[in-house]
């Protein structure tokens, strides 16, 4: 039940710009107010998000370098070795393929090139041809790289920085409290050490969240914390798409108004970060997808792992009638798509 105290959300802005953390208790507030309160907590948000970044809005797109044949049982996804979802399964593309990906990555007015692997984490040898097709991309094309291969071992982290990939991603996906109700194969503690030793390596952390996994909003406050703590540069907020096949098919999606909420919690509790919408938005927030743009400045353009987006020139012209421009491609480059 939504609380009743109305909260004076340019208060919020103003701990947001001063570097002041949010308490538990102004967190809920949040998450539970009124939905008659979405413009004023949506104009505080941008309050915040206009300070660091206007209206630009970053574009972010994914290739997925290696389908299925994952051994986790991650209960959100598709190609789990507990799901039943009829994806595509092949092994990690090649360099060509990786290239091609990147050069439709401009084509989209992409500033960054997220390739992601499925799997525990990688082996050496795909190490090596990420490292291959990198090199490469780096050589020829003014993008930003972010990888997501999943664990890393000992290693692993400075040799795709050396490569020369810009960031690498491994979400926290919920809380330390609701991660064994998500994934038995792995623990959260191996996933924020991989984030760690991403960050050590030179790489720039890239770290985020699936809303709707039967977390409460408690611990969607404490998601929030632990990615602050982290000092995660971007975070992706995922909305769950509950795919047939996988256990968590069937589960209710998050209202339209939550998930704004949930937007504008993170927008305050990491007010300078890169907050980007991600899988399950079209789907999630429908029709008041233009209102997420004025608590987060990225989005992923194109379709995602095993799912379709929406329609590249629908973003387009979302982020043009909202009076907000695309930001020019990340190393400082103008981009001329195709």
């Amino acid at each position: 039940m939504a609380r009743t105290e109305k909260k004076d959300w340019n208060r919020f802005a103003e701990k947001a710009l001063n570097g002041e953390c949010l308490t538990l208790e102004e967190g809920l507030a949040l998450l539970e107010a009124g939905n008659d309160e979405i413009l004023s907590i949506l104009q505080a948000a941008f309050t915040v998000r206009k300070h660091f970044y206007g209206t630009k809005v970053k574009l972010n797109m994914i290739i997925n370098a290696k389908s299925g044949l994952c051994p986790e049982d991650c209960g959100y996804c598709s190609q789990s070795i507990v799901s039943a979802a009829p994806i595509e399964k092949y092994k990690l593309l090649d360099k060509d393929t990786l290239l091609a990906g990147a050069r439709e990555a401009m084509q989209r007015k992409a500033g960054t090139y997220c390739i992601v692997a499925s799997g525990k984490g990688p082996t050496d040898k795909e190490i090596g041809q990420v490292v291959e097709a990198v090199k490469e991309i780096r050589e020829t094309l003014p993008l930003k790289i972010c990888v997501c291969l999943g664990i890393l071992k000992e290693g692993q982290a400075e040799k795709l920085a050396d490569a020369g990939v810009h960031r690498y991603n491994h979400n926290l996906n919920t809380s330390k409290g609701n991660f064994p109700s998500i994934t038995s194969t792995h623990t959260y503690d191996q996933r924020i050490e991989t984030i760690l030793a991403a960050k050590r390596s030179g790489m720039s952390p890239c770290s985020g969240v699936i809303v709707g996994m039967g977390e409460t909003n408690k611990e969607i406050v404490e998601m929030a914390y632990a990615l602050r703590e982290l000092d995660a540069d971007s975070i992706p907020i995922n909305f769950l798409n509950p795919i047939p096949g996988t256990p968590l098919e069937g589960s209710q999606l998050t209202p339209a108004m939550k998930a704004l909420k949930v937007l504008a919690l993170f927008r305050f509790l990491c007010p300078s970060k890169e907050i980007r919408i991600a899988g399950g938005r079209e789907l999630n927030l429908r029709s008041l997808q233009p209102f997420s743009l004025y608590a987060a400045n990225s989005i992923f353009v194109g379709d995602y792992l095993t799912t379709a987006g929406q329609e590249a020139m629908a973003d387009y012209r979302m982020i043009e009638d909202l009076g907000f421009e695309i930001e020019e491609n990340a190393l400082g480059t103008e981009m001329n798509p195709a």
